[in-house]
């Protein structure tokens, strides 16, 4: 049981890494790029097929505040990275050069932006399943007991990592890279680390606000059963 969590989560962290450098395009260049779609294609197309018993109970029993987040958001991460990998086909410049298109400007302002929406969704689908994460974590490790002054710390870390991520959500003109008329944004010159700290508050801003968002509603909902 423990080495297929540790199969599972494995693959999620490489996934999420290699999106990352995908979008790092600016500082990779083009063949690594393409290269880390492919990587992260399979990856993709793995993780759905570990997870295929999901799909089966889709249409399956009651549905609450977490159940309906969880269909709509991995449904709509589902579609995002279809339209990244069909797009990226015909403008393609490495891995698949002789397709021709005449419409690779579109098809570019596509493969951008629902890069980014798939960088939401994909941030949203792991807040979803951060509280699983960290039992696992948790068990791994053999920490077991609780710790009031450990609770504090984190949540103050988070709190500095969504302040940090919304600052680099405006500085990095997230708003226009998610809208079709201005998905390229503007890149100036960045170090790697400097690059991933940005990209990586950005997704804790989703990440926190998913996870304390469910425990809130989780909360209410045992106030409601207990009065």
């Amino acid at each position: 049981m423990y080495r297929n969590m540790l199969y599972r989560l494995v693959i999620d962290v490489s996934m999420t890494v290699l999106m990352l450098v995908a979008m790092a395009y600016h500082i990779t260049g083009n063949t690594i790029h393409e290269t880390v779609g492919v990587v992260l294609l399979v990856l993709f197309i793995v993780h759905n097929i570990l997870n295929r018993r999901w799909y089966e109970t889709i249409l399956k029993g009651k549905y609450n505040f977490r159940r309906i987040l969880s269909i709509l958001v991995n449904l709509l991460f589902l579609v995002s990275m279809a339209a990244v990998m069909i797009s990226s086909v015909p403008i393609s410049r490495d891995i698949f050069p002789n397709i021709i298109t005449n419409n690779d400007m579109i098809l570019l302002q596509i493969h951008v932006m629902t890069s980014y929406w798939g960088f939401i969704f994909m941030s949203i689908h792991i807040g979803l399943s951060w509280g699983t994460i960290i039992n696992a974590m948790r068990k791994m490790t053999g920490i077991s007991s609780t710790s009031r002054i450990r609770n504090i710390l984190l949540r103050g870390i988070a709190v500095l990592i969504v302040v940090y991520g919304v600052q680099s959500s405006f500085e990095r003109e997230l708003l226009s890279k998610l809208t079709i008329y201005n998905p390229f944004g503007w890149y100036s010159s960045e170090s790697t680390m400097q690059f991933l700290i940005d990209y990586l508050s950005i997704m804790g801003i989703y990440i926190s606000g998913t996870h304390y968002a469910l425990k809130f509603v989780r909360n209410n909902e045992k106030r409601k059963l207990t009065n």
